[in-house]
């Protein structure tokens, strides 16, 4: 095996350095610009070399938990807890360690997505509306966004599931979704450097609060005070681990959970919009056709 200190290589060999046991995807069809792994893992206690990748890497937890540490070559541990509907990103030039143990004995299953550098081009130069470099995204470790999580769960879907998929409909997919990685996660100015973002076990405190508490009014005041900051270092660091303002996750989170009862129920409309916090059914349409595109009816179907 080359020396990963001295090299950078494409999504399409990362197994080779990976352990664990890549899921076959079989007789699934090439997507342009585009390359999707998927892992089982088990607890690795001795450090496992990643070599830098030429494309950006979005990881995201399908199954199980664990505690995964990365650093640099010779620097201290980072430690992220992460379960189901986690993410990694990176970017990086380097290459770096990890470990991870995973929780009760279980597999740990991940879901590797590379964006070409075409894709990511196409994207950058929509969003700044000029022919110049690339934008790159910055490292994010252990965060969620319910964004990252529909569009990859719909990939693997696409892929997986259905009898015939379709390249086109996955592409589309995953040139939306870099957009949304230039826009949410662009490269701080101090390339190389983990970003200084709200720590995990305080992120998923602050997450599953607002989880079940969608009909609820929102607050900043008592999410900052569940992580123990101030409002305004609360912010700062909840949307360098996610992407989003506080409220704006909130919003997403609502429709993420919108999204889940439309398909899935036969509930009314109404019914819906009020289990997500909106007593109003025309509000509740506004909001859900600003992030999703659609109406609720649209979405259903009907």
């Amino acid at each position: 095996m080359a020396n990963t200190a001295q090299m950078r290589i494409t999504g399409d060999f990362m197994a080779d350095y990976l352990p664990g046991e890549p899921l076959a995807l079989t007789s699934r069809p090439r997507i342009d610009d585009v390359v999707i792994q998927l892992f089982s893992h088990r607890s690795i206690n001795e450090p496992i070399t990643v070599p830098a990748v030429v494309e950006p890497l979005l990881v995201l937890v399908l199954a199980g938990a664990a505690r995964v540490e990365e650093r640099v070559p010779g620097g201290e541990w980072e430690a992220t807890e992460v379960s189901a509907g986690d993410f990694f990103l990176t970017q990086s030039d380097d290459p770096y360690e990890m470990r991870w143990q995973t929780h009760g004995g279980e597999t740990f299953e991940v879901m590797h997505l590379y964006l070409g550098l075409p894709l990511i081009e196409r994207a950058s130069r929509e969003l700044s509306g000029q022919a110049s470099a690339p934008l790159r995204l910055r490292d994010v470790s252990g965060a969620r966004d319910s964004h990252i999580t529909f569009v990859l769960q719909q990939l693997r879907s696409e892929l997986i599931e259905q009898r015939t998929p379709s390249a086109l409909f996955a592409q589309s997919l995953a040139q939306a979704l870099a957009v949304h990685l230039l826009r949410s996660y662009p490269a701080e100015t101090q390339a190389g450097r983990r970003v200084n973002a709200l720590q995990a076990y305080k992120l998923r405190k602050v997450t599953e609060a607002m989880t079940a508490h969608l009909d609820d009014e929102f607050s900043l005041a008592k999410l900052a005070t569940l992580a123990e900051l101030s409002e305004y270092h609360f912010s700062r660091l909840f949307k360098r681990a996610t992407g989003l303002a506080p409220s704006q996750y909130f919003i997403r989170l609502r429709m993420a959970r919108a999204r889940q009862l439309l398909l899935e129920s036969q509930r009314s409309v109404i019914d819906i919009g009020l289990e997500v916090g909106y007593s109003s059914a025309s509000h509740f349409s506004q909001v859900f056709r600003r992030e999703v595109g659609v109406t609720p009816s649209e979405f259903r179907g009907t």
